[in-house]
């Protein structure tokens, strides 16, 4: 129950916006502050800060309601002040509001300014639009003749204490301008190209033993048929150069020492063949 409770207060969020949507207003001007609820059922209730009280609420102490705005008809110095919604304990963004019975005021934006965004500020009179001095902490940036300054692309830097100041009318009263930073967002994982190394495993031990077995089968039937082919291919080379001496098959007539011997063999060949009958 205690988390569900803490997940709801989290989810709570309302933004204080305030009509005309300056800073600094003239005396006796109308003004209307709204809650931009996402839970219309939260019940924000708008408070406020100012010199005679604190947390004071709009509709009982100062002010009246109006739909979903808080309505001031006729604003006074005395209503310069701090303004928020709040809603079960939770607070929305506050705004800092100067009221002034002078003739000059400074407009400049009531919410804080995003970095690198263009800001306008506009030295206003009751009458007309006069060239302005304007200034930041107390020293002078420009003067400009249409009575609004431009800053550009706004940094941390222009962050500081406004003001503006008429010739003819007068000087307005101060405003803060706040500068934040731009939402910051996750890069995708940056994905290389590169493929990784891919691992080649060593063959098995059994793959290693059937190479080798064939290899040696190899060895075992093309040797003897490599070295036979050499050896026909050598005695042919040797018959076809001629070199040989022509081999003659007339068989040359016996010597005398042959024919006895032939004779010899032949008395013996009788014997033996008498003693076997």
């Amino acid at each position: 129950m205690e988390e569900t409770s803490v997940q709801r207060l989290l989810a709570l969020t309302a933004s204080l916006t305030v009509s005309p949507s300056s800073s600094q207003l003239f005396q006796n001007e109308f003004v209307s502050l709204s809650c931009e609820e996402d839970d219309t059922s939260a019940g924000w209730m708008l408070r406020r800060n100012i010199t005679e009280e604190s947390r004071s609420l709009c509709g009982v102490d100062w002010g009246k309601i109006v739909s979903s705005s808080c309505i001031i008809n006729y604003i006074d110095p005395l209503d310069s002040g701090v303004y928020w919604c709040e809603s079960r304990g939770t607070t929305s963004n506050s705004i800092n509001i100067t009221i002034t019975d002078g003739s000059v005021i400074l407009q400049s934006p009531v919410l804080p300014v995003m970095e690198g965004d263009d800001v306008t500020l506009h030295c206003k009179t009751k009458t007309s639009n006069l060239p302005a001095d304007f200034y930041k902490d107390g020293s002078l940036i420009r003067t400009e003749p249409a009575s609004h300054m431009t800053i550009h692309h706004v940094s941390k830097s222009d962050e500081g204490l406004y003001k503006c100041n008429s010739s003819s009318h007068g000087e307005s009263p101060s405003s803060w301008i706040t500068v934040t930073g731009k939402p910051t967002t996750k890069a995708p994982p940056h994905i290389s190209a590169t493929l990784p190394p891919v691992s080649v495993a060593p063959p098995p031990a059994s793959a290693s033993l059937q190479l080798v077995f064939r290899l040696v089968c190899y060895l075992v039937v093309f040797c003897p048929y490599f070295i036979s082919t050499l050896i026909m291919v050598s005695l042919y080379r040797h018959r076809s150069t001629g070199n040989d001496l022509p081999v003659s098959m007339a068989t040359p007539p016996p010597t005398q020492a042959e024919e006895g011997l032939a004779e010899e063999f032949d008395d013996i060949m009788v014997v033996t063949t008498e003693h076997h009958f």
